[in-house]
């Protein structure tokens, strides 16, 4: 078996039919990068002249003339076949030795141990320890969490043979609820141009100052948006709201709640019913006092939340979102989900991915919000085997030093 440089449209094509296929490793993210100052490679792994294997590779100039070297969510190759995993590792390990790389990391789409919606360790199912073993055969040592580039624990959902209703119905009462509440405001889902990325941005930067967390800057989504827009896998939505249509709505069902009532016998058997339409009723008017203060403070139409989703078959990624603390009782994430899951069903995707969760599930973890709202959709936990990385230069311990030094 050998490696050589491959154009760009065999890695396409070798990628497409690889289990371990994402966004990551396409063509689009080596534009980015290179956008970024990094240099991108096209590899494969053949024998004979059979491509074996494939990846994206990245190598970007660091200090002493030193490269860092990644493949993100790669490589690309048959996982299950020891003698082809082990092989490419070295080669790739030996091309950035060549390349004067002081650093080789990987971190490929591999499930690590089957888990349930609890996040728990399915007895008998999927297990790739010995693939993790594998790696670590060739020199690769595994980091720990914290030190990881991308996210290693998944929220999924398996949308295979599912409709609409099957899905709506699996989900947890809650959710299930919340989003047929949303459906009665009158929320309006928005796609983006370009153009208009500026407005998503600014929902991102909010949720994050809120957050405390760091966001790309716009020209990152901007340069998403132009790579990955041509074949329609990248969609930017927000959410707005017409307040004086929401209130209209609310008026009509107060209306219709008040009318109810008023039709009830003064039987006793009715006092229930009765009791259960007047907290209605009071509810409707506190969310339309609620609706006519926002409007008089930011005038008409609002803008609730924002979402990016990645759609590279088989899988569609909610891959970034935020929105305005003011507004989250609108609750508009549940609708933005629940309209990209049906966008999912309708195009054939295998799998609709609610991207990164906390690792603990523990709810005194910071970010347990963020996996308690995904799993009302009922999915289920999907556990990478993580990252790795190789150290190719004597130099690699000062260059992380002086990273230190500089964060």
């Amino acid at each position: 078996m050998y490696l050589k440089e491959i154009t760009k449209e065999e890695f396409t094509n070798y990628a497409k039919n690889s289990p371990y296929r994402t966004f990551m490793q396409t063509v689009e993210i080596g534009k980015l990068r290179e956008l970024n100052g990094w240099t991108a490679y096209y590899l494969g792994l053949y024998e004979d002249k059979t491509l074996l294997g494939a990846t994206l590779l990245v190598g970007k100039k660091r200090h002493f003339n030193k490269y860092e070297f990644y493949a993100p969510r790669g490589p690309l190759v048959d996982y299950n076949n020891q003698s082809h995993l082990t092989t490419f590792l070295k080669l790739l390990t030996n091309f950035v030795k060549k390349h004067h790389g002081y650093v080789l990391r990987i971190d490929p789409y591999v499930i690590n141990k089957e888990r349930d919606g609890k996040g728990e360790i399915i007895e008998g199912g999927l297990d790739n320890s010995n693939i993790i073993k594998n790696i670590e055969s060739t020199g690769f040592k595994l980091l720990p969490l914290a030190q990881r580039e991308q996210v290693s624990w998944m929220y999924v959902l398996d949308l295979k043979d599912k409709t609409e209703e099957s899905i709506l119905k699996n989900m947890k009462p809650n959710t299930r609820n919340t989003i047929r509440k949303t459906l009665k405001n009158g929320i309006e889902i928005i796609e983006l141009e370009k153009k208009d990325l500026k407005e998503f941005y600014k929902i991102m930067e909010e949720t994050g100052k809120r957050k405390g967390f760091a966001i790309r800057n716009l020209k990152y989504f901007e340069n998403m948006y132009d790579l990955f827009k041509p074949k329609d896998e990248i969609k930017y939505l927000i959410t707005k709201l017409d307040l004086t249509k929401h209130i209209n709505l609310l008026e009509e069902e107060k209306k219709e709640k008040e009318q109810e009532k008023a039709n009830l016998k003064e039987a006793k058997y009715n006092d229930g019913k009765r009791k259960s339409l007047t907290d209605a009723i009071n509810g409707l008017n506190k969310r339309i006092k609620e609706a006519e203060t926002l409007k008089e403070k930011h005038g008409n139409i609002i803008t609730l939340s924002g979402s990016m989703f990645i759609m590279t078959d088989p899988e569609i990624i909610y891959l970034s979102s935020g929105n305005y603390e003011e507004f989250m009782m609108y609750n508009s994430q549940y609708l933005i989900q629940w309209e990209m899951i049906k966008y999912a069903i309708e195009h054939n995707f295998a799998k609709y991915n609610f991207y990164g969760i906390p690792a603990t599930f523990d709810k005194n973890d910071k970010d347990y919000g963020i996996y308690e709202f995904k799993t009302g959709f009922n999915g289920y936990v999907e556990e990478l085997i993580g990252e790795f990385i190789i150290k190719t230069s004597k130099v690699y311990y000062l260059i992380e030093l002086l990273h230190k030094i500089r964060s």
